[in-house]
């Protein structure tokens, strides 16, 4: 059965796809906040990362989800640290072994991320006006 496109589908899809994230997780001592937090520093920007983690992630405690990366040592001045970098590497690649086939294969992937790319344009620019 193919779900309607639309926002009840694309929250059950996200919803699922955090429970993977958090199962990822979980022997890291990071949450999902810090770790979108992270790979966000590891993300070429000029802007300052609480910039972008209040921006692009909608966090309202950008300063502290920083201030703690920065104190356990995974991020400097906007960056990821060496144990940064390897935090990334790890779960990413504990990410890739659980999630990666549900990637595999999916016909029209480019039509599906132009399409949500459009959906969160648009939910910004809603955001922005509200």
């Amino acid at each position: 059965m193919i779900a309607i496109f639309g926002a009840q589908l694309i929250g059950q899809t996200e919803k699922t796809l955090q429970a993977l994230l958090r199962r990822t997780l979980a022997d890291t001592g990071l949450d999902e906040r810090q770790w979108v937090a992270l790979r966000l520093a590891d993300q070429p920007d000029p802007t300052s990362l609480r910039e972008r983690v209040a921006d692009q992630a909608k966090f309202e405690d950008a300063d502290q989800l920083v201030k703690t990366l920065e104190l356990r040592g995974f991020v400097a001045r906007d960056t990821p640290t060496a144990s940064g970098r390897a935090m990334l590497a790890g779960v990413l690649a504990k990410s890739a072994a659980l999630s990666g086939p549900i990637w595999d294969d999916i016909d029209d992937a480019d039509a599906a991320a132009r399409a949500l790319t459009v959906v969160l344009a648009r939910a910004r620019a809603a955001l922005s006006s509200a």
